[in-house]
């Protein structure tokens, strides 16, 4: 029962987390630009997860030498998201989140470099087919897509990975997951502001329906996506829950054809499949190592 609890959790997971596109594009249609929605996005989430902590009765104490890596996380989340809300402009969301779904690679290639993980074949296969995988998303039928959204998306497979890397800390496992995630909000909040001030300023929200998709942004996209996350880790087990995570590409790919009317090819459906089936082979190669 746990493991099958686990399953639908990691696909609500990765369903809702698919839906980033779903509530920012609209957003943007009316004119709102990223920075404020993001900062709207942080400062709803940090709130809804605040009170689930307080209901939860989670201790809220950190350090200061631990408010500083909280903040550093905070930076690498925030322009993850800018990067990707950023790229929607020029490229399609489906196409946006299939390429940044290629992170899990880049936290292989990452733990190479950095940790002198060894290099395996499976990996390199799996880089390689990844990589073909980009290229034949990159590859549309009116040609090859905007530079401007691939540059943006790829800049987010980078700071994810980093951010990814950077939870190996152990000051930050010890943390409560809820408590982490509410401090990474925060700070993104501020971060936000902070940008949207010194940029766009804080948008005043427009209308009602732009209210609804931002806090179903924070909501479904933020706070239960990351909820479900780690409940599903403790129960189905972290390779399930991160295969299971493919669901996260292929939702925003469906959104994208059948809510905003995206093309969709037969060279981004085989991009789609490489680039799934690579981030699998590096999962499973990883679990195995361990």
């Amino acid at each position: 029962m746990d493991r099958t609890k686990g399953i639908i959790l990691a696909l609500i997971s990765s369903g809702t987390f698919g839906l980033i596109a779903f509530f920012s594009i609209p957003l943007l249609r009316v004119g709102m630009h990223a920075p404020s929605i993001l900062f709207y996005r942080s400062l709803l989430a940090a709130a809804l997860l605040g009170i689930v902590c307080l209901i939860r009765k989670r201790d809220f104490r950190i350090s200061p030498k631990l408010a500083v890596q909280l903040l550093f996380l905070g930076l690498l989340y925030t322009m993850t998201s800018m990067g990707l809300i950023y790229s929607y402009n020029y490229i399609s969301s489906g196409v946006s989140t299939t390429i940044h779904f290629l992170y899990p690679v880049a936290v292989a290639c990452m733990m190479i470099i950095f940790y002198k993980e060894k290099l395996s074949r499976n990996l390199l296969f799996a880089a390689i087919i990844a990589l073909v995988g980009v290229a034949l998303l990159c590859w549309s039928d009116n040609g090859f897509i905007s530079t401007k959204g691939l540059l943006a998306v790829l800049f987010t497979v980078f700071t994810y990975s980093a951010y990814i890397v950077s939870l190996n800390r152990r000051s930050i496992k010890n943390l409560d997951p809820e408590v982490f995630t509410f401090y990474v909000m925060l700070f993104g909040a501020f971060i936000f502001s902070v940008f949207s001030y010194s940029t766009t300023g804080i948008e005043i929200v427009p209308d009602v329906a732009s209210w609804f998709n931002l806090i179903g942004l924070a909501l479904f996209a933020t706070v239960l996506s990351g909820l479900a996350l780690v409940s599903a880790v403790k129960y189905a087990g972290s390779t399930i829950t991160s295969i299971l995570g493919s669901m996260e590409p292929v939702v925003a790919t469906l959104v994208g054809i059948f809510y905003f009317g995206e093309p969709f090819g037969w060279n981004s459906f085989f991009g789609l499949a490489l680039i799934i089936g690579a981030v699998t082979l590096v999962i499973i190669t990883g679990q195995k190592k361990r």
